[in-house]
């Protein structure tokens, strides 16, 4: 058997590969998991709850086994607690759910499950996933492991802390504007915005929306592209999922990158953009670099109208009858979507195909369009939002995302990845963002960073 500390070193590939060997028991992964949680989590905040009767269950069943469950046997994960998980409390970040259990798992964690997961417990969020801090009246706020007086970032700050500090070598999350990538890019680790549809979410309430997706948070790209393929697969239920073709790019020659800091209209801070450089000049040794970005005009301020707008039809009614119970940033999340006209959104939607357009046409001429996966270096946790970047004040507490949500507006797959740095930098991370449908072109391209460049996690001092 190996030590706690080894065990929770390994990447859930290497877990699920040494537990179907039999070189190491899934009780023992377990184990050596929740001692970590155990150990760290009353500092650092990543979890609501932590399953341990389940999860040793699950493990007592896996060891059982007289052969692999499926490419996950045994190996350990965190679900973000916007996610439904049969029988163990999902709250929404909310007190309004603090005792709620869901009867039936959603199908992403049905799916890792099927494939022998081992769902250790639920990572914190801030209510209903909105939120520049990883904070709730429940939890929190969850503490970066790099500097515990500034944040993990929102809105899966729970599932990277939880990934970066050993507590769980692989984490589900959620990606509306950003809430993969921010927390990734603060916390050093990889992380995956899949195509809308490749995870498919057969009980959304609005069908053909494409702005939110299931994502994944890892210590390496080989974790992510393991995760998304036991949960991707369409379903007739989830419209969005049907017909998503898989890639054929090949890895001939050096492949062709566009390279932007900010897509014209995102506010980015000064020292983000001086790391963004110097990302993108190692970059140069294993790609060429193309001198060209899409048309970003007006794609502020139309994810704004169409953020807002899903807000107020998913959470107006709880604002009209449950106020006093809501965070003020749900309340003001909500607000502003109560004061949009249906032609303020079909205008947004008429914006947003033609920012869409003109990333299609990039992508003619390129391979990867390369930008930083956070506008700024993480924050005191009690600052609750980012109000301004260089002295100059943002419009709305959103704006500091539209680095990241600029992608989520047009509904590109995205793969973040942490830049090599010095042990005294904070974690920084870059987006690589690829045509709808080619993951896998994202993950061989992560390979050849991680590898020649040295584009990998660093393990914090805890």
């Amino acid at each position: 058997m190996k030590t706690d500390r080894s065990v929770c070193d390994l990447t859930t590939t290497e877990l699920a590969r040494a537990i179907a060997r039999r070189e190491l028991s899934s009780r023992e992964a377990v184990e050596a998991h929740l001692a970590r949680i155990a150990g760290l989590d009353s500092q650092l905040a990543a979890f609501v709850t932590v399953d341990v009767d389940g999860a040793r269950r699950a493990a007592q069943i896996c060891d059982a086994a007289s052969e692999p469950l499926g490419p996950l046997h045994g190996a350990p994960l965190g679900i973000k607690d916007l996610t439904d998980t049969r029988g163990l409390k999902t709250t929404y970040g909310s007190m309004l759910f603090r005792d709620h259990l869901p009867g039936e798992d959603d199908l992403v964690v049905a799916r890792l499950r099927r494939a022998g997961a081992i769902i250790l417990g639920k990572t914190n969020t801030p209510e209903f996933g909105f939120g520049a801090v990883c904070t709730n009246r429940l939890c929190g706020p969850t503490r970066n492991p790099y500097d515990s007086a500034l944040t993990s970032g929102g809105s899966s700050g729970g599932s990277a802390v939880a990934v970066a500090a050993g507590m769980v070598p692989l984490a589900h999350g959620t990606d509306f504007g950003g809430s993969v990538r921010t927390p990734a890019s603060f916390c050093d680790v990889t992380s995956i915005r899949p195509t809308p549809g490749r995870i498919p979410s057969p009980r959304r309430p609005l069908g053909w929306d494409m702005l939110a997706t299931h994502g994944f948070l890892a210590r390496g790209v080989d974790d992510l592209a393991l995760a998304l393929s036991v949960c991707e697969g369409s379903d007739v239920r989830d419209p969005v999922s049907i017909g998503i073709g898989s890639d054929d790019w090949s890895n001939a020659g050096r492949p062709r990158i566009a390279v932007t800091p900010h897509f014209g209209v995102a506010p980015v801070a000064r020292d983000v953009r001086a790391r963004f450089t110097t990302a993108c000049e190692a970059l140069a040794r294993v790609a060429d670099v193309v001198p060209s970005s899409p048309d970003c005009i007006g794609a502020v301020e139309t994810f704004r109208t169409l953020r807002t707008a899903h807000i107020a039809n998913s959470y107006g009614e709880l604002l009209r009858t449950r106020r006093a119970e809501l965070t003020p940033t749900v309340i003001w999340n909500i607000e502003a979507g109560t004061k949009l006209s249906a032609q303020d959104y079909l205008n947004a939607e008429r914006r947003r195909t033609a920012i869409y357009r003109s990333f299609r046409e990039l992508f003619t001429r390129i391979d990867f369009l390369i930008a930083p996966a956070a506008s700024v270096f993480p924050w005191p946790n009690e600052i609750s939002d980012v109000t301004a970047i260089d002295g100059a004040a943002l419009e709305t507490a959103i704006d500091y995302l539209a680095v990241t949500f600029i992608v989520s507006l047009v509904g590109f797959p995205v793969l973040t990845m942490p830049v090599r740095r010095e042990a005294s930098d904070l974690p920084f991370g870059i987006q690589i963002v690829a045509p709808p449908g080619c993951e896998f072109r994202l993950f061989a391209f992560g390979r050849v960073l991680e590898h020649e460049l040295g584009f990998s996690h660093r393990r914090p001092p805890l």
